[in-house]
């Protein structure tokens, strides 16, 4: 593929070999963000669709900061569109009240999990839950940037990254539980 600046200008030049490279480059890790915040695959497929829809009429507002910063901004995109499609559902519900009985268990061997189990028991979170998660571990939003972005208040966002945690250990204490070796 060469570099992502060569792939780029390729792309702003109008090669529809290059742009069929940017969508091949990117379509897997397109997909994976997008599972991590809608489950269903066909919806997934409508997310990352519209995704490049965005990025190839948009890649000439685009801003190349080095090697990376065109990955980064395709995934800022899906993740976008993600929770664009996820608003348009109407699944996204968040509370900021977080229970008075808080028990401290401690944290589940996440090791001992595949990837694909643990992507699954992320995609089983209630949206809100899964969405905050998603944001504050693998786009490594503070709470206030998620906040924004997702018109909320700051501490409804620790709202749900608790509670998304509590239940993702208690289902990957769970899963571990039921397939001992």
């Amino acid at each position: 593929m060469g570099t992502e600046l060569q792939l780029l200008n390729d792309v702003l030049g109008g090669d529809s070999r290059a742009q069929r490279q940017l969508y091949e480059h990117f379509a897997g890790a397109a997909m994976a963000t997008a599972l991590r915040y809608v489950p269903d695959h066909d919806e997934v497929r409508d997310v990352v669709q519209e995704s490049f829809i965005k990025i190839f009429t948009r890649i000439d507002r685009f801003h190349y900061r080095g090697e990376g910063s065109l990955r980064a901004w395709v995934k800022t995109i899906v993740v976008h569109e993600a929770l664009n499609h996820i608003r348009a559902r109407g699944h996204l519900l968040l509370t900021d009240h977080l229970p008075n009985n808080i028990v401290e268990e401690p944290e589940p061997d996440v090791e001992r999990v595949p990837p694909n189990v643990l992507t699954r028991l992320i995609g089983q979170l209630p949206a809100g839950y899964r969405i905050v998660l998603n944001l504050y571990v693998f786009e490594q939003l503070s709470h206030k940037e998620i906040g924004q972005l997702l018109g909320i208040k700051p501490q409804t966002s620790a709202s749900q990254y608790f509670r998304a945690k509590q239940m993702l250990a208690k289902n990957i204490r769970n899963y571990l539980n039921n397939n001992k070796q």
